[in-house]
């Protein structure tokens, strides 16, 4: 079998080439890693999150979670604090200048995921969104 027909590269390959696009609007308008970017889209839509939420909601490993977050808080779009319940999980909130920023890339972020997609026919967006809701259901069955 020939690596360019393997379906699980493929698919990897055509994830990172459309989130590459993404990481260019962020990076450019505000200097926001990739990792950045999925905490603080998490963070903008919650009250607040655990670092144990947070890891399980994006692709990322514990320390990467943590580096992101660290960066974020630096930059001032994040807080963190230690929880009252468990000390050892941090609950992260987003900052008004946190949410700010959000607000502002959002609509670029979109518009851009939309652009690629709107590249495609009606019929391959469709088949497209069928199928990724096909396959995360079928990897989510143990």
């Amino acid at each position: 079998m020939q690596l360019d027909s393997f379906f699980p590269y493929r698919l990897a390959v055509a994830s990172e080439a459309f989130s590459r696009k993404l990481t260019e609007v962020y990076q450019r308008e505000f200097g926001l890693s990739r990792e950045e970017w999925r905490l603080l889209f998490l963070l903008a839509n919650a009250k607040s999150l655990t670092s144990l939420e947070l890891w399980q909601r994006t692709t990322l490993d514990k320390v990467q979670v943590s580096r992101a977050a660290q960066r974020l808080d630096d930059k001032g779009l994040i807080t963190r604090a230690i929880s009252e319940e468990d000390r050892r999980i941090r609950v992260y909130h987003c900052t008004p200048e946190g949410h700010r920023r959000f607000e502002q890339l959002l609509p670029q972020v979109d518009a851009c995921a939309q652009g690629m997609l709107n590249s495609m026919s009606a019929e391959d967006r469709a088949a497209l969104d069928r199928g990724v809701t096909a396959l995360l259901k079928a990897a989510s069955v143990t």
